[in-house]
């Protein structure tokens, strides 16, 4: 069987570097890694555990950081199978405290790395597709549960993950003619480094909505059809966070009242 390549950004912790683990598990025979963030040593100790990986160490803020991702992806593998945009940040503030700079920040980091990072490599994804008896070509857009639901003191974050959903949605459009999937996986609470989640996970009320780093792991697998799965459009972190996202449209209005609490507000750092 020839080898698939998958791309992840934000790989150096958390949710990306659970979803390195995920694809290694499947044999490194049948899977090449490329890693990508910004913490070089952090990957290369990934990379050596997992028995070998190309090693990108970038900051995907960095206007000229995406071609020379896809330049080096192109020079070694010559293609490109899965492309996880993962990586991204949070940080809390009121519009009123922060500003547009807050939400300026949220969008190059949420919104602008992956749309230039994808527009890179898309004609190699494109090539990929379409060469005789490939395997699958998907791309996963992690967003977050704040793509669907604005919480108090989040409103930036919302806006780079509200507008990474809505393109993402053109995208599986646009790309299916092409051969390629792109799916979208949406985490509430995950327990990462940047998210230790220690009060929610204190509280017997509120121990429930966390969920791994495994787990978001496993949906991001499940939304690129990785190793026999099916496909899928939309896939949430825990999946019950669904419901929330429903009732949102649903009952506009108790959903704004719930969250105005801000009962839930944690500040987080980067997942990579």
């Amino acid at each position: 069987m020839v080898a698939r390549v998958a791309l992840v950004t934000g790989a150096s912790a958390g949710i990306g570097e659970a979803t390195a683990r995920a694809l290694a598990a499947a044999g490194r025979d049948r899977v090449r890694l490329v890693l990508v963030a910004r913490r070089e040593p952090r990957l290369r100790a990934l990379a050596a555990e997992l028995g070998g990986a190309t090693v990108i160490p970038a900051d995907l803020t960095d206007p000229d950081s995406h071609a020379r991702i896809a330049e080096a992806v192109r020079a070694e593998h010559g293609a490109l199978h899965l492309l996880v945009n993962n990586a991204g940040a949070r940080w809390p503030g009121t519009f009123a405290d922060t500003g547009w700079e807050n939400v300026a920040r949220h969008l190059a980091i949420d919104l602008e790395a992956p749309l230039r990072l994808t527009e890179a490599l898309l004609p190699l994804l494109r090539r990929t597709a379409a060469a005789p008896d490939s395997a699958p070509v998907s791309i996963v857009n992690v967003a977050s549960t704040a793509a669907r639901i604005g919480r108090p003191s989040a409103g930036g974050y919302s806006a780079a993950k509200f507008a990474l959903a809505g393109w993402s949605d053109a995208l599986h459009a646009e790309e299916a003619p092409h051969g390629i999937h792109v799916g979208l996986v949406l985490p509430g609470f995950v327990r990462t480094e940047g998210f230790p989640a220690a009060e929610l996970l204190a509280r017997r009320r509120t121990r429930w909505i966390v969920a791994g780093p495994e787990l978001a792991a496993e949906a991001i697998l499940q939304a690129a059809g990785w190793e026999g799965r099916r496909p899928r459009a939309e896939v949430y972190v825990p999946r019950r966070y669904a419901l929330l996202a429903a009732l949102r449209i649903l009952a506009p209005g108790l959903v704004r009242r719930a969250t105005a609490t801000g009962a839930f507000s944690t500040a987080t750092r980067p997942r990579d």
